[in-house]
C-alpha cells in the first residue's frame, strides 16, 4: 500500500482535453475524490466517483469532465480517470486524487502528489 499517483497532467488550449489518471494498489476497494488546487492556494472539490461507478462534479465543470475507473479483472481496475474536455484557463489547478479506504493497511487517508494542468486561452 502507499500514497495515491496521479499522472496525465500538462498544458493545452483552451477547448483542448487531458485525461488524468490516479492509481493505487487496492484502489478498487475506493470512492475517490478528485481536488484541485487554484493558482491562488485554493483547494476546491472537483468530483467524486464510489466504487459503484457513480459519478458527481462541482457545478462549473459538469458536462466537461468526466470521472471513470479502470474495469475490474482488468490491469485498469485500480486506476480511476478525469477525463477533462473544454478546457477554460479557469481550470489551471494542480489536481490530486484522495480517498479514505482500507486498502490493506487498515482505515486511512491517502493523497496523491498532484499533477498540473495549465491551460492557456
Amino acid at each position: 500500500q502507499g500514497r495515491l499517483v496521479e499522472s496525465g497532467g500538462g498544458s493545452a488550449q483552451a477547448g483542448g482535453s487531458l485525461r488524468l489518471s490516479c492509481t493505487a494498489f487496492n484502489l478498487k476497494l475506493c470512492d475517490v475524490d478528485w481536488y484541485r488546487q487554484t493558482t491562488y492556494g485554493v483547494r476546491e472539490w472537483v468530483s467524486k466517483i464510489t466504487i459503484k461507478n457513480e459519478a458527481t462534479y462541482r457545478d462549473d465543470v459538469i458536462g466537461r469532465f468526466t470521472a471513470s475507473r479502470g474495469r475490474i479483472f482488468d490491469p485498469t481496475q485500480d486506476t480511476v480517470y478525469l477525463q477533462t474536455t473544454d478546457l477554460k484557463p479557469e481550470d489551471t489547478a494542480t489536481y490530486s486524487c484522495s480517498t479514505s479506504c482500507d486498502m490493506g493497511g487498515g482505515w486511512r487517508t491517502y493523497w496523491g502528489q498532484g499533477t498540473q494542468v495549465i491551460v492557456s486561452p
